[in-house]
C-alpha cells in the first residue's frame, strides 16, 4: 500500500520555530557542527558562498490587524505573505499563510509559477490561475485568495535578506538557517521583489542584541525536537528572543514615515 503523503508533499507543515541572535563569528562554528547533521538546501547549494536572497512580500488589512494581533502578543494570529529568491524575484513565486497557535506554527504554502497570479486579488472578474500554473494544492492558494478577500488584505511592506539554510538529512524534518543583511521598502503591488536602490537597510542595532546581527532560527516537526538541537542550544549557549521580520520591517516604515499622514495614521503599532 502507497503511503499517505506528508504535509510537506501537500504545502502544510506543522512546526516549531526557535529563534536566537548570534554574532557573526558564531555562524561558521554552528554551520561546522550542523554538518554532521545536515546538508545545504538546494538553494545555497546554487548560491555564492552559500547565501541567497528571500523577499518576502507582506499583505495586511486596512488596519494592520494581523500586525496588531503580533504586538498584542496573540496565542492565535495569522501572517500572509508573498515569497521569492533572488534579486529580481524569479519564479516561481510562493503564497504562504503562517498560523501560529501558542507555540505552534501551521505553514500553507502555494507555488504559483505566473507573474500574474495577483489579477485576480486586484480585479474580482479575472479569471483566475488555471491549475497548470500552481505546483501545489488548489486548496492553499484558493485559501490564500479567501483570506485577503475577507480580511481585505493588501502589500504592506516588502522585506529582503540573505539566507544561509541546511535540512537535516537524519530527520523527516528539520531546519537551521542563518539570516543577514535585512532591507525594507514599501510594496509596488503584488510582485515579491524591488529595486536594490529602493531597499533601505533595517538591521541596526536598535533591533538586535549587542553586536548579534545574525537571526538563527531552529525549525522541526512539533512533535519532536531533533536531540542534536537539543545539543546545539546548550553547546552554544543559546537563549531564544521573540523576532517578526514583518514587525520589524513595518516599524522601520512607519518610523520613515511619521511626519507624513501616512505615520500620523498608522502610528498605533510603534508606540508614537
Amino acid at each position: 500500500m502507497r503511503p499517505p503523503p506528508s504535509m510537506e508533499s501537500l504545502g502544510l507543515l506543522e512546526r516549531l520555530e526557535l529563534k536566537f541572535h548570534i554574532p557573526e563569528t558564531m555562524v561558521d562554528p554552528i554551520s561546522e557542527y550542523v554538518s554532521i547533521y545536515c546538508s545545504p538546501d538546494k538553494y545555497s547549494r546554487d548560491a555564492e558562498e552559500g547565501a541567497y536572497t528571500v523577499n518576502s512580500l507582506y499583505f495586511d488589512s486596512p488596519n494592520y490587524l494581523f500586525l496588531r494581533r503580533r504586538l498584542d502578543g496573540s496565542a492565535n494570529r495569522v501572517n500572509m505573505r508573498v515569497r521569492s529568491y533572488g534579486d529580481m524575484g524569479e519564479l516561481p513565486f510562493f503564497l504562504e499563510i503562517k498560523q501560529k497557535k501558542v507555540r505552534l506554527i501551521r505553514k500553507y504554502r502555494a507555488e504559483v509559477k505566473i507573474r500574474t497570479w495577483h489579477l485576480v486579488l486586484e480585479n474580482s472578474g479575472d479569471e483566475a490561475p488555471i491549475d497548470g500554473d500552481i505546483a501545489t494544492p488548489r486548496s492553499h492558494f484558493d485559501l490564500f485568495l479567501r483570506l485577503a478577500e475577507t480580511y481585505q488584505a493588501e502589500p504592506k511592506v516588502l522585506l529582503q535578506y540573505k539566507r544561509r539554510a541546511y535540512v537535516s538529512e537524519v530527520d523527516d524534518y528539520a531546519r537551521v538557517t542563518f539570516d543577514t543583511d535585512l532591507k525594507y521598502c514599501p510594496p509596488t503591488g503584488c510582485q515579491p521583489y524591488a529595486e536594490q536602490d529602493a531597499l533601505v537597510p533595517c538591521d541596526h542595532a536598535a533591533v538586535f542584541d549587542p553586536d548579534c546581527s545574525v537571526i538563527l532560527e531552529l525549525k522541526c516537526h512539533s512533535s519532536q525536537v531533533p536531540l542534536w538541537m537539543i545539543d546545539l542550544i546548550r553547546g552554544f549557549d543559546l537563549m531564544r528572543r521573540r523576532f517578526s521580520k514583518y514587525v520589524t520591517a513595518a516599524r522601520e516604515l512607519f518610523q520613515h514615515h511619521k511626519r507624513g499622514s501616512f505615520g500620523r495614521q498608522h502610528a498605533f503599532s510603534i508606540g508614537q
